[in-house]
């Protein structure tokens, strides 16, 4: 497919044919949590409990990849309740969560789904990140990712963690397999 000739936002001006090659053939976006769907802030209530703040607009773009085909996963080291309720509010069926091992579970995921590395994207910002990022054909850091994580990633967002970044993501891999027009279109 080709890409959209008009980017429709100022993060997809100026893509390498290499990005655009690695973001058209993306099956499967797989998302850490804590630095890149929230902020990296924990929250804790009086009484023990944790919170977590989302952004609406990653919601939004992982719902227009499923929309289209392009399976979305979440995987995280941490197990939270709040994150167990974003993944089923967005209905996403790939949630694994309290995984000390991203990269092995990745790997998992991608033998069920019967998809090779190159289909995935993998979007990070820490250092458990860089071993699953490294196994998939396209690695993602945020923009407040470790510099350790952003120097080994195919490319890096403009906004940060839990503030629009996985957006960014969405918008790029629609915009590579050409489905830009088509998702604006869903909304007019």
């Amino acid at each position: 497919m080709k890409p959209q000739t008009v980017p429709t936002s100022p993060y997809l001006a100026n893509l390498t044919s290499d990005i655009l090659a690695r973001a058209a053939k993306i099956r499967l976006v797989v998302f850490d949590v804590d630095g890149t769907l929230t902020d990296g802030r924990l929250w804790y209530g009086e009484d023990g409990r944790e919170t977590k703040v989302f952004h609406v607009h990653d919601g939004l773009g992982m719902k227009q990849l499923q929309a289209h085909g392009i399976q979305v996963a979440i995987i995280t080291a941490r197990i939270s309740h709040p994150v167990a309720l974003r993944a089923e509010e967005l209905d996403i069926t790939h949630l694994y969560q309290g995984q000390s091992d991203k990269r092995a579970c990745l790997r998992e995921l991608l033998d069920a789904l019967k998809l090779a590395p190159e289909q995935a994207a993998f979007v990070g910002d820490d250092l458990p990140d860089l071993a699953p990022m490294r196994l998939a054909g396209f690695a993602v850091a945020v923009a407040n990712a470790h510099p350790s994580v952003s120097t080994q990633a195919h490319w890096q967002t403009s906004r940060g963690g839990g503030r629009g970044a996985a957006r960014e993501v969405c918008d790029l891999i629609l915009h590579a397999q050409g489905k830009t027009d088509a998702e604006r279109e869903r909304w007019e």
